[in-house]
């Protein structure tokens, strides 16, 4: 096999062009002139390490496997002899891609005084999980927050998931004990100190150094689980390795289309524990990140474009969605369930089911459950809110002889506060799923900051549990919330920057 045969750097480094372009990441070379021009930052950064070692470029983001999961075997050329590694074949970052220093905030008072240096608030003074949002967006790289922020296309699922839990009232009862407060509850039968997950978040290293490991520890601390992602920047074995002895985690799954490679991938889970398999079945082709996109054009700069359209290529702005398509298998459909269920024995799961008909179709194919979720708000634009599809997703279960005991639901998106657990719960949820807020709060203070963020939401559910009257999660029922308004949408349209400046007013004119 040609991953077998071992190089030496001479020979790698002939194939030094975007027509023939082999580049070296941890000791192995790889064909990548297709794959470059499906790069989340472009073609030209793969190109330019043509023929080239750029594993210290790659390190700081991906993990040593990535490149397994994304290629065919095949383009695995060969193994390169350490020793003919000279430092003329190390690849350089350019400049756009070097760190950068710490940002820096302007005094208001006075443009001329010295530029002050962002001051990180300590970590107790973070009160909710906004507030690791604001920290985040000052601390982390213009590169990263784009990716993590962006959602799709006017990004109006985005901000909807948060709002719709504002359009669901409490309904609280009084004169109930609620001297204790018992939040603790089973998610898929692993015992959590609350209805809450931490759901898979790709490229963690992203917010912070520690990454996925972090967050594997800042699990078990909290006492949730959390759902290994697919597209992780550590490996595997290394996630795994981060857990505790006890600590029991699940994994998301994206289906490759070179299907020997996800049996391969979901046979090492089972075997090192994993309790669950959620796949992802809303993403048969990832959105357009918008801001995300605009990002990497900007660092990038305009001078590299020809290169790409000289060749007719996607377009190489099209930021970090696009290396992702590339191994996510859009012919993944219902006929492929049974297959699914047959290469494990782990509780398999659909991630990103949006309507009542689907949930049905994933009960009555045998499946453990599945997650009311629009990606984030980064797939198609305008979807519902994962928590406005519940309702309509219980009534059909109920219809279809589901039962929460043999069919669990769970919904991410939009969570932010201890109340929206509550609503969640109170709808027929067993649990929510965060993203975002787990990346802010790694990227703003790291392990702890994860840790914090869950015990605020403790909190914050805690109170609310007391005050409306429900002393422990199975009391909590759709009685205790009205929902009347949930469907009701006011869309915050976006201006159309086209239409409302081309015309130039009078006023202008009026003061000749």
């Amino acid at each position: 096999m040609a991953s077998d045969k071992v190089l030496s750097m001479e020979e790698v480094a002939k194939h030094n062009t975007k027509e023939d372009c082999w580049v070296v990441l941890y000791g192995k070379a790889y064909d990548l002139t297709k794959f470059a021009k499906v790069h989340p930052g472009g073609a030209k950064l793969i190109t330019d390490a043509a023929g080239m070692d750029a594993t210290a470029i790659f390190d700081p983001i991906h993990p040593k496997d990535i490149m397994d999961k994304l290629l065919k075997p095949s383009l695995t050329m060969g193994v390169v002899d350490a020793a003919s590694i000279k430092p003329e074949h190390v690849a350089k970052p350019p400049e756009a891609h070097k760190p950068k220093p710490k940002k820096k905030a302007v005094k208001a008072d006075a443009a001329e005084e010295e530029i002050e240096e962002f001051k990180k608030p300590p970590l107790a003074a973070m009160l909710n999980s906004f507030d690791f949002e604001s920290v985040a967006r000052e601390v982390m790289e213009p590169q990263a927050w784009g990716y993590y922020s962006s959602g799709g296309d006017d990004e109006i699922t985005l901000r909807d998931n948060h709002l719709a839990f504002q359009r669901i009232t409490m309904r609280p009862r009084i004169l109930v004990n609620v001297r204790e407060i018992d939040m603790t509850t089973k998610i898929l039968n692993v015992p959590a100190t609350l209805p809450l997950y931490f759901t898979a978040t790709a490229l963690a290293k992203l917010a912070h150094q520690e990454g996925e490991l972090a967050i594997v520890k800042a699990a078990k601390k909290a006492g949730v689980p959390y759902m290994l992602p697919t597209l992780s920047s550590y490996t595997l074995d290394e996630m795994l390795e981060a857990r505790a002895p006890d600590q029991v985690v699940f994994s998301q799954l994206y289906v490759n289309p070179e299907r020997s490679r996800t049996e391969e991938y979901v046979s090492k889970l089972e075997k090192a524990g994993v309790q669950a398999l959620f796949v992802t079945v809303d993403a048969p082709q990832l959105g357009r990140r918008e801001k995300d996109m605009r990002n990497k054009f900007t660092q990038q700069g305009s001078d590299v474009q020809g290169d790409d359209e000289d060749e007719g290529a996607v377009d190489r702005s099209q930021g970090a969605t696009r290396a992702i398509s590339s191994y996510i298998d859009p012919g993944l459909n219902w006929e492929d369930v049974p297959w699914l269920k047959k290469i494990t024995s782990m509780k398999v799961l659909l991630k990103g089911v949006q309507c009542g008909e689907d949930a049905v179709e994933a009960f009555k194919a045998g499946l453990a459950g599945c997650v009311l979720s629009n990606h984030g708000g980064r797939q198609l634009d305008t979807c519902r809110p994962g928590i406005e599809v519940l309702p309509e997703v219980m009534e059909a279960l109920k219809e279809a002889g589901a039962t929460k005991e043999n069919f669990a639901v769970f919904i991410d998106g939009g969570v932010r506060r201890g109340g929206d657990i509550f609503k969640a719960v109170a709808l027929g949820a067993q649990a929510c799923g965060v993203g975002r807020p787990v990346l802010y709060s790694l990227a703003s203070y790291g392990q702890n900051g994860i840790v914090r963020m869950v015990h605020m939401l403790q909190d914050e559910l805690q109170m609310v549990m007391r005050l409306a009257g429900t002393p422990n999660i199975p009391s909590i029922t759709e009685k205790h919330v009205i929902t009347t308004n949930l469907a009701d949408h006011i869309v915050p349209l976006p201006v159309d920057n086209l239409t409302m400046k081309t015309y130039q007013g009078l006023e202008p004119a009026a003061k000749l």
